[in-house]
């Protein structure tokens, strides 16, 4: 820097650009910033015993231009960048010019604006470069302005590709499973729209051709995939949604088609994600989050940071107006969870699920053996259901979680009317963050899908007991692709020690936008 910057007289515009037109500065003064002052001793940390007092005061009285802080606070010792020199100095000229302008030239000596000149010609090099960038920004900004998808409208999408087979035996028949590999896609296109930065309404389209590996292709619905579903790949409206904020602890949820209680409720599981996460339906979380679902509303209150409050009520046919149909009729849900988070690393949930199903409408969500999905047949059922779910970081790449759940089931049609049974679930999962690099991750689940334990019609308990085994290991390629290859074991599948293992092997590739 030339000798002539300590000049006295350079003080006044030195200050005046990188303390009240610096555009970086500027950023962050529109927060904290108590706008111009009009006097020097407004000033608390501005003394006249400081070296470039008299050149704060002049920029004071001559320019008007001084802004401080809420604290009544100047900050002069700040460091500063060449490139916010440049910045102030040209956002300096334009004030000068203005002054000018206005007739106010007055204001500012001929030896000032030499001063300014020299500056201006010394630092050509930077204002070149900063115009450069501004320029630049203008461009690509109203580029994506031009091209931006919706000022309130984000579209963000999954696809899956996933090539699966099965093997094993079909039941006790002793006849062999189809082994044929399949290669099977699923995808999703979802808008998330937000009308006051809080809020969210969510509609998300779907179509896939995966095979349902289920009761009539492996003999239970123990094997099924956590992406699957078959449907031609025909685009459906599988979820939609709204959900804003009350107050300030409290969200609300108002569901017309999809959005799993899970979302509602915390399901304390690391594996969730049935695109990066369980590649086994059973291992997602807990059964009794799929026992309430359909159209209704969702609550979850905030009690500070270690308690939390989640609810909801569900209507499967909430649309229709028939008899013991619409929001209040047959196969409505009803659940609640109180969730602690008595450490950052650890949570434990208590969940609480009543159901009442018409026709034979499945109660664990098609998890479990055929007797625990419909303990009496095709009959009305009502079920109270209680559960735990918990989770505990051992370390950065390490969590541990688990669930276990029963359900008290009832008869309520039918000759059995009256009948209970009871059904028991559980499952204990292993999460590995970052095995191997960053971003991916290892997964191991073991657990027992729902199995009737006791029940009055003595032909529909479940006799023996089937273990779920699972591990997974998703490979992060970039941000936006993931391969994850995974094997599920069902051991003594439908609870039947008579039944032999079945085994499915699945590469799931997982492409994000």
């Amino acid at each position: 820097m030339k000798n002539w910057l300590r000049d006295g007289l350079f003080a006044a515009p030195m200050l005046l650009f990188f303390l009240t037109m610096n555009p970086t500065l500027a950023v962050e003064a529109k927060t904290d910033s108590i706008g111009q002052v009009t006097s020097v001793s407004q000033l608390a940390d501005v003394q006249p015993t400081d070296w470039a007092f008299q050149a704060v005061q002049s920029l004071v009285e001559r320019y008007g231009c001084i802004a401080g802080y809420p604290d009544s606070t100047y900050r002069g010792n700040r460091a500063l960048t060449r490139y916010e020199f440049a910045a102030g100095l040209n956002a300096c000229l334009d004030r000068v010019n203005e002054l000018i302008a206005t007739s106010t030239a007055y204001l500012t000596t001929q030896e000032d604006l030499e001063i300014l000149q020299r500056l201006q010609e010394d630092f050509s090099e930077e204002l070149a470069v900063l115009r450069n960038r501004v320029d630049r920004l203008e461009a690509q900004t109203k580029k994506i302005e031009a091209q931006q998808f919706s000022t309130t409208t984000k579209l963000s999408g999954e696809v899956i590709f996933a090539v699966a087979g099965v093997t094993g035996e079909k039941g006790a028949t002793g006849q062999a499973l189809q082994d044929n590999t399949i290669l099977g896609t699923r995808t999703r296109l979802a808008f998330n729209s937000s009308f006051t930065g809080k809020d969210q309404l969510r509609v998300r389209l779907n179509a896939g051709n995966m095979t349902t590996f289920n009761g009539s292709v492996t003999g239970t619905e123990m094997t099924r995939l956590s992406f699957d579903g078959q449907n031609n790949n025909s685009v459906v409206v599988d979820e939609l949604f709204y959900r804003f904020p009350l107050g300030k602890n409290t969200n609300v949820s108002l569901i017309a088609q999809g959005y799993g209680s899970e979302n509602i409720a915390p399901s304390l599981n690391p594996l969730q994600s049935d695109g990066a996460g369980a590649i086994s339906r059973f291992g997602r979380f807990s059964p009794l989050y799929r026992m309430a679902d359909g159209p209704g509303v969702g609550i979850s209150h905030k009690f500070g940071n270690a308690v939390e409050l989640s609810a909801a009520y569900r209507a499967r046919n909430a649309s229709n107006p028939a008899t013991d149909r619409g929001l209040f009729g047959e196969n409505t849900s009803a659940l609640a969870q109180l969730t602690f988070y008595p450490t950052k690393n650890a949570s434990l949930g208590l969940t609480y699920v009543h159901t009442y199903n018409a026709g034979g409408t499945g109660i664990t969500g098609d998890t479990g053996s055929a007797n625990a999905i419909r303990p009496f047949g095709n009959v009305d059922t009502a079920t109270n259901s209680y559960g735990a779910v918990a989770s505990v970081r051992v370390s950065p790449k390490f969590t541990l979680s688990g669930w276990a759940g029963v359900t008290q089931a009832e008869a309520r049609a039918g000759a059995n009317a009256g009948s209970e049974a009871t059904v028991w679930n559980w499952a204990a999962t292993l999460a590995f963050p970052d095995l191997g690099k960053k971003g991916n991750l290892g997964g191991i689940i073991i657990g027992m899908p729902p199995k009737v334990t006791s029940n009055d019609i003595t032909a529909r308990k479940d006799n023996g007991t089937s273990l779920h085994l699972e591990a997974l290991y998703r490979y992060q390629v970039n941000d936006r692709i993931a391969i994850t290859p995974g094997l599920i074991m069902i051991l003594n599948p439908e609870h039947n020690d008579n039944n032999d293992t079945i085994y499915t092997g699945v590469v799931r590739t997982t492409f994000r936008f």
